[in-house]
């Protein structure tokens, strides 16, 4: 081969390897890729489907979820702490409705150990009692479950009809204010976007003193019932007049004694008032005579 084309040969070469080592050394190695966080879960116990207010638990009603432990508060149940929640929470009651996923709640809940819902869900010391109902004494079927009402009696006034020349006298006075609803007929809850409730009777939460005084009222004439505004009504429940009192009535005329401590002070007598005003509900009795 001629010197000529050795010397071609050769600097081709040497150039090829120049070229290869500058390209080499302009390839910069990747960056180390950034360490994924691993977040932290644990397993909460949720509702497997949507759980109606009265419903009894069962084991297909409840499920593990996985939740971020930042986002599961110290109410929500946990796998890791808890892992027999699910037979330990058979059976109980809901107080309200659970949504499908939603976190399970004991306070949520009654252990009723066998009682039926209306007695699982009364306060201690509270009594549940039903009135009768009309559409036009029970505001046209727009009390619903957990609104607050007035009980209102309406009955002849005997004496007052003596001294009015036999016309029939009808009074009407509030006797139970601020008391909140617990069913009408078997609706226990307000389902989402209900507006009203079709049903005779209206079961109430009273206490052991009231609820005497509305089956006594029963007896005397028609009961009515108020709905309250939202904004009236506070938590506490009420007599009419007094909350102390026990009254009883003898025909037309009634007795009121104050029971603290004992039973044993009367407070005021006389005939019951045709139109007196009650300051807790706002509004006076009224009395109306009407033809015999």
């Amino acid at each position: 081969m001629k010197p000529a084309r050795l010397i071609v040969l050769f600097v081709a070469i040497a150039a090829g390897g120049v070229a290869a080592l500058l390209a080499g050394r302009s390839e910069q190695a990747p960056p180390p890729a950034a360490p994924v966080a691993q977040l932290e879960t644990a397993e909460v116990l949720v509702a497997n489907t949507e759980i109606g207010m009265g419903h009894a638990v069962v084991a297909q009603d409840l499920r593990w979820q996985t939740w971020p432990a930042a986002a599961a508060g110290a109410s929500f149940i946990r796998k890791n702490e808890r892992p027999d929640a699910i037979d330990q929470l058979l059976g109980s009651i809901a107080r309200v409705t659970f949504s499908d996923g939603e976190p399970i709640r004991e306070a949520k809940l009654i252990r009723a150990g066998g009682a039926g819902y209306m007695a699982a869900i009364l306060p201690t010391g509270m009594r549940a009692a039903s009135t009768d109902i009309a559409p036009e004494r029970g505001v046209g079927g727009f009390i619903l479950p957990n609104d607050h009402v007035d009980v209102l009696l309406t009955r002849r006034d005997k004496d007052a009809e003596a001294s009015n020349g036999g016309l029939e006298v009808q009074v009407t006075e509030t006797i139970l204010t601020n008391v909140r609803v617990l069913a009408i007929g078997k609706t226990v809850e307000e389902k989402s976007g209900q507006t009203n409730v079709d049903g005779t009777i209206a079961t109430l939460e009273l206490t052991p003193q009231m609820a005497e005084r509305l089956a006594l009222a029963h007896q005397l004439g028609t009961i009515s019932l108020t709905l309250r505004s939202l904004a009236d009504s506070v938590t506490q429940t009420q007599v009419a007049g007094r909350d102390d009192s026990i009254v009883v009535y003898r025909g037309s005329v009634l007795e009121s004694f104050a029971c603290k401590p004992n039973c044993d002070h009367r407070a005021g007598s006389g005939a019951i008032p045709a139109a007196q005003p009650d300051a807790s509900a706002g509004t006076p009795a009224a009395a109306r005579p009407s033809p015999k």
